[in-house]
């Protein structure tokens, strides 16, 4: 049998960065991150390159000498996850290496909203709300928490309590007030 029907395909796409995941940072922005975001994301590349992979990498081994590999489904899978392994890993180590770790405790007992605030704002229809503005590696929506490139977040920076801002989005435009801005406490 020819090598070309047993060989995996060599798709340049399997290689591109996982970047759809995520937004893409600002023309000429900074990778901004909390240190507590900086550390989660080390230490997933850490256990990436130091367990999961090598584990991984024993196993494909282990396939390769069972013989026929086109039909072999422990090579296939085990290929396909160090693919994925591999792609995660190239994309964790481009974002550190960019990354610009603010502290939000060097703000804590301030009004004014900066990166890392934690902001409490009453839409015009009077229900509250109340987001982190986190960079766009660790911000997670369902614990309230915002990259600090969102539309509501753009908004309210530079923001102080009392003030209201315009927030425009694909519904329309529509002002919110700022109502309490807080920091984590600084050693915290």
């Amino acid at each position: 049998m020819s090598k070309a029907f047993t060989r995996e395909t060599d798709n340049d796409s399997d290689d591109q960065d996982d970047g759809a995941a995520l937004p893409p940072l600002p023309a000429g922005g900074k990778n901004y991150i909390t240190p507590a975001g900086y550390a989660r994301l080390r230490a997933e590349l850490l256990q990436l390159m130091d367990d999961e992979r090598p584990k991984v990498v024993e196993a494909v081994h282990w396939a390769a000498k069972n013989g026929d590999r086109s039909e072999n489904g422990d090579y296939i899978y085990g290929k396909k996850r160090l693919r994925e392994i591999d792609r995660r890993i190239r994309f964790l180590t481009k974002r550190l290496e960019i990354a610009e770790v603010t502290d939000p405790a060097v703000h804590h007992g301030r009004d004014q909203v900066f990166f890392g605030a934690t902001v409490t704002y009453a839409e015009s229809s009077g229900q509250e709300r109340t987001v982190t503005i986190l960079g766009i590696d660790e911000a997670d929506s369902a614990q309230g928490q915002v990259s600090w490139i969102s539309p509501i977040a753009r908004a309210l920076l530079k923001g102080r309590e009392g003030d209201v801002v315009r927030l425009v989005t694909p519904a329309g435009a529509q002002e919110v007030e700022i109502l309490e801005v807080t920091y984590p406490a600084p050693g915290s």
